[in-house]
């Protein structure tokens, strides 16, 4: 199964910190984000990954190199300039039919084996995970 992390922004809501580490490379407790996903993607029977990367690519590539560390293949997709969010998807070559694509800096608990099932199962064009989330705040939320 072949699995895309989009790992190209800025990040500019964590500026000046993502002047120096892309968002995806932020530990959380002794693991970063990517290699988080990076390692629930392959739990959940990815044996590829492709990283679609832009901003400070070369620290995601000096960090997951081929990918052999975590027990699967990872490739690079890299934008000279910014695509938006979707835009890095048109680069990637040699993708299968079905695939996953998680952004590179969130977190989830999301059975991605049971998704990529059910998306095969249901002959779906496409398959999208949402969460409902309610939003408590003493103060107005747009």
């Amino acid at each position: 199964m072949q699995s895309i992390i989009l790992a190209g922004g800025k990040g500019s809501r964590l500026d000046p910190y993502t002047r120096i580490l892309p968002k995806p490379l932020f530990p959380i407790g002794d693991k970063p984000i990517a290699e988080i996903l990076v390692r629930q993607l392959q739990r959940a029977g990815s044996d590829e990954i492709i990283m679609c990367l832009g901003y400070l690519a070369d620290f995601m590539k000096l960090y997951f190199q081929d990918g052999s560390y975590f027990g699967l293949m990872i490739r690079y997709s890299v934008e000279n300039k910014p695509l938006g969010t979707a835009g890095p998807l048109r680069m990637v070559k040699n993708l299968e039919e079905n695939f996953i694509v998680v952004n590179g800096d969130e977190l989830t608990t999301l059975d991605f084996q049971a998704l990529y099932e059910h998306h095969i199962e249901t002959q779906a064009d496409m398959t999208v995970a949402v969460q409902k989330k309610s939003v408590s705040s003493s103060f107005g939320v747009l």
